[in-house]
């Protein structure tokens, strides 16, 4: 499925599925993720992608920020050189930006290393801003400030950094920090947003299988994807039958915009307290 996808001035390339003019296909955009690595949006954001899916009132518009360079590799994948490594990945992104009628897929081409030193990332965190004041979505989606890979953490904060940059009235309305490299299952129940993502199952699986460089490459993301949301609906509510079959679980980093002041250090610690204080009361009434 090789798509054209065109080199851009801002963000090093853009790709448009359904050809609509650049201006169009940002501005109509009401649901945005902005992830680190090629297959980030499809694991995380999948919510998003799957609620603006054959809907003409909602788009989905996803930000990929690093080359791909850097991926672990094995079997049919094992011997490519890190430039072949980052064209595939790119073409992976541009097919599941297809198969999922997104909005627009952009592709910002940076080293990991370079959006983990805030120095560095300066250009980065300019780009997201612009992508940002051009796409106005009420709905944003992030890596978690509880993810352990270091990209994705150092990406959560130049997004932060990004939004402040927003006049208040231009900023996103809701913002989620989604899980991908730890699960958020430990986080207590009034603490964590339940995202369904069980309207199109097939859809799902085709979205993660497309990055077949991973996949072959050494790593199960389907099914491991797939089995967290299946865990995630089925242990979620004790006392309840389920009402949907998959999930996936949020944090809300909306005060983190609201009140810039608060560290978000401040954020993920009150998560902490909440989740020992849920634990050691839970042991203590019954002891």
């Amino acid at each position: 499925m090789k798509k054209q996808t065109f080199p851009h001035p801002k963000y090093n390339s853009l790709f448009i599925p359904d050809n609509i003019e650049e201006t169009l296909a940002l501005s109509r955009t009401t649901h945005l993720a902005i992830g680190a690595h090629q297959d980030d949006l499809e694991i995380f954001a999948y919510a998003a992608i799957e609620e603006c899916y054959e809907n003409d009132a909602l788009w989905f518009g996803g930000v990929t920020v690093t080359d791909g360079g850097g991926s672990a590799r094995t079997g049919p994948y094992g011997q490519f050189s890190d430039e072949e490594m980052k064209a595939v990945r790119h073409q992976e992104q541009i097919n599941a930006a297809e198969m999922g009628q997104y909005s627009f897929q952009i592709q910002l081409g940076a080293p990991s290393s370079t959006i983990k030193d805030k120095a560095q990332a300066a250009q980065v965190v300019e780009q997201l801003t612009d992508i940002l004041l051009r796409t106005q979505p009420t709905d944003l989606y992030l890596h978690n400030p509880a993810d352990k890979h270091d990209s994705h953490i150092a990406l959560l904060l130049r997004s932060i950094e990004a939004i402040h940059k927003l006049p208040p009235a231009n900023r996103p309305k809701r913002i989620y920090g989604c899980e991908v490299w730890r699960d958020l299952d430990w986080v207590p129940d009034a603490f964590k947003i339940a995202l369904p993502t069980n309207k199109h199952p097939g859809l799902a699986r085709k979205l993660i299988d497309v990055f077949d460089s991973q996949i072959s490459g050494g790593k199960n993301y389907t099914e491991a994807t797939l089995g967290r949301r299946l865990a995630n609906a089925t242990f979620y509510q004790s006392h309840q039958t389920d009402s949907v079959d998959s999930l996936t679980f949020a944090i809300d980093l909306s005060p983190l915009i609201a009140t810039p002041e608060i560290p978000i250090t401040d954020l993920i610690q009150s998560l902490l307290s909440a989740f020992q204080k849920d634990v050691t009361q839970r042991i203590a009434a019954f002891d």
